[in-house]
């Protein structure tokens, strides 16, 4: 109940997050490449940064998705990376690693 409320009010007040889609982690990987090299801060998501675990491509390409719609200031087609990502008004943050977000 409370995470659905969460959300609510989190899209009422237009925050919004970029992850990636449940894909193959070879297709994430790609997604995760592109988006660190592109302008991504993906500092954090390095061995023994704070938002490197959970280590899985996923967890990574979410991170790195995020911090590049959240740097490009969630321009339209800033969270699509060709079909991988997609915008969320749930907050993805998870074990003490807090993903940026920008009220729109």
């Amino acid at each position: 109940m409370f995470h659905s409320f969460h959300s609510v009010i989190l899209l009422w007040l237009g925050c919004t997050w970029c992850v990636c889609k449940e894909m193959s982690d070879s297709v994430l990987q790609q997604t995760l490449d592109y988006a660190c090299g592109a302008g991504a801060d993906c500092g954090p998501v390095h061995q023994n940064g704070p938002c490197f675990q959970p280590n899985t491509v996923r967890a990574h390409c979410n991170y790195a998705v995020n911090s590049y719609f959240q740097r490009k200031g969630q321009a339209q087609g800033t969270c699509d990376f060709k079909g991988t990502a997609t915008v969320s008004a749930s907050d993805p943050s998870i074990n003490g690693c807090s993903y940026p977000s920008s009220v729109r």
